[in-house]
């Protein structure tokens, strides 16, 4: 404690990653907030303090005792400006005014904040903007900065806002953005991919913690001109992409009807959205020679699928309807119903009105018949993805896609493949990559160094568990980076020692956490 640098309160403590950066900065933990259990025992297991250290829920959180630095990763949620705005002590039970009020509460040297990058959105202009408000309100200077993980350390793309800011406007305007680094790491250095002869130099890195990672002194980025990842989805075209008639026995004429609708779903000519099915008859517009039969193939296929896109009001003595079929009906022109019309309405949002149910129940009474049928992709949720597969990544790619808390269906490769061009590439790629199975998803250790953690960082068993975890949480490099300017700025010295930590509430006293 009389080594510290600073002190520091750890809300949405997470698994602690903001914990682990500050603590290798010369910080010390005086107590942590979370709630979820599992984040809660990882939390404690890795350093070593009891669940009782736990300030608990950050709502109920009456005070925090003196502290230097105040840190929070603020969950993201469905948050919208409190309508009172009657001050600090009115606005509790959303989370960022809770966190706020701790702050005008404790009156730290300085904070950081962290959340995701749709903060800053222009949907969000004016939530940021009441946040900002509302911590210049609380007596600190502040100001906010988007940043990539990949940029400070990790090999992820992981983009977030960072609200920084100081009691004092001098600190504030010392502090600067650190500079990126030079030599990233690459999602290349973790795969443990051995060189391909003894030629091959090796080159040595250090991780945050002073792990040697070790890569071979291949360029990963990919100055071969191929892809470094595939994306498998049947909405897109390119050298990257796999489509489902790329990896189901198709013929040369199945493929050349799917290509047909990838280009030209997505003209006005066929509808209002930006992705319309098209019938038969734009098939044949745009094709003499297709049939019935071959787009039926390609529905058993499971590639295609019918949609009933029109419909006839067949009966004009409509009586006895639902509210949710009068406002469907509401949008009939010239005594029809076109689906496309439908989609593009508010009101079946906000009413929360089942399109489909409405028209199968408007249908059951005779009230219309389809009028006219189309054919789109079966597969039309891009971040589906395939088969179970989004995107498999070649040992080539700089960097992973945002580890989130839900996992995603993206995948690794430790195979790499020569070819010379890209239809040999991507060729290639499918035959002894993708049907001999030869990709995974990364491992429990390989999330960790991807956010920045050690690689035998203590987590759950559980992939759901872990991963839930991992994505929740903040890339350590980029806070160790944040923390080292903040301390740079001075704020911290002349600082003296706590002789007494106070109480949090009449019940509970802040123990203090090891460093």
């Amino acid at each position: 404690m009389n080594n510290a640098k600073f002190t520091f309160i750890d809300l949405f403590a997470g698994i602690g990653g903001f914990k682990m950066a500050l603590a290798n900065n010369g910080g010390h933990c005086l107590g942590f907030s979370e709630i979820d259990k599992d984040a809660i025992n990882t939390y404690c297991d890795n350093f070593q303090v009891k669940s009782s250290y736990n300030l608990g829920d950050v709502t109920k959180i009456k005070e925090l005792p003196d502290h230097d630095l105040l840190t929070a990763g603020v969950p993201c949620q469905s948050w919208s400006i409190a309508g009172k705005n009657l001050g600090f002590d009115d606005d509790r039970g959303q989370l960022w005014n809770d966190t706020i009020y701790l702050l005008q509460q404790s009156q730290p040297k300085a904070f950081i904040f962290e959340n995701v990058k749709g903060l800053v959105d222009p949907r969000n202009k004016k939530a940021l903007s009441y946040i900002l408000e509302r911590i210049k309100k609380a007596g600190y200077y502040a100001n906010y900065f988007v940043i990539n993980s990949f940029d400070y350390g990790v090999p992820q793309n992981r983009i977030r806002i960072y609200i920084i800011g100081f009691k004092e406007k001098k600190y504030f305007e010392r502090f600067t953005l650190p500079k990126c680094i030079d030599k990233k790491l690459k999602l290349g250095d973790i795969l443990g991919i051995e060189p391909k002869n003894s030629t091959d130099k090796r080159i040595m890195q250090m991780d945050l913690f002073g792990n040697i990672v070790e890569s071979k002194t291949m360029s990963l980025s990919n100055t071969n001109g191929f892809n470094d990842y595939f994306l498998f989805n049947d909405l897109r075209n390119g050298h990257t992409t796999i489509h489902s008639w790329d990896i189901i026995d198709t013929t040369q004429k199945q493929k050349d009807i799917c290509l047909l609708l990838l280009k030209n779903r997505r003209k006005s000519a066929y509808g209002q959205l930006d992705g319309n099915p098209l019938s038969l008859e734009h098939f044949q517009s745009l094709d003499s020679s297709i049939n019935q039969d071959e787009i039926n193939q390609l529905i058993e296929l499971e590639i295609l699928k019918s949609e009933e896109y029109s419909f006839t009001i067949k009966d004009h003595s409509i009586s006895n309807l639902t509210k949710e079929e009068e406002i469907l009906l509401s949008f009939a022109n010239n005594h029809k119903i076109i689906i496309d019309n439908l989609n593009i309405q508010r009101i079946f949002k906000t009413e929360k009105i089942s399109i489909e149910k409405t028209i199968e129940s408007l249908k059951g009474k005779i009230i219309i018949e389809c009028h006219e049928v189309r054919y789109d992709f079966k597969n039309t949720k891009i971040s589906t993805g395939l088969f179970g597969v989004n995107r498999i990544f070649l040992p080539s790619s700089d960097i992973f896609p945002t580890l989130v808390a839900s996992d995603t269906n993206d995948f690794i490769t430790l195979k790499t493949i020569e070819a010379s061009n890209h239809d040999e590439f991507k060729n290639r790629f499918i035959q002894e990559i993708y049907k001999p199975k030869a990709f995974r998803r990364i491992t429990k250790s390989e999330a960790c160094l991807i956010q920045g953690f050690p690689k035998d960082f203590k987590l759950p068993e559980s992939r759901s568990k872990w991963m839930k975890l991992i994505g929740n949480s903040v890339s350590v490099p980029v806070i160790d980076k944040l923390c080292k300017a903040i301390v740079e700025t001075g704020v911290f010295e002349n600082r003296q020692t706590i002789s007494s930590l106070g109480v949090l509430n009449k019940e509970k006293a802040v123990v203090s956490l090891s460093a």
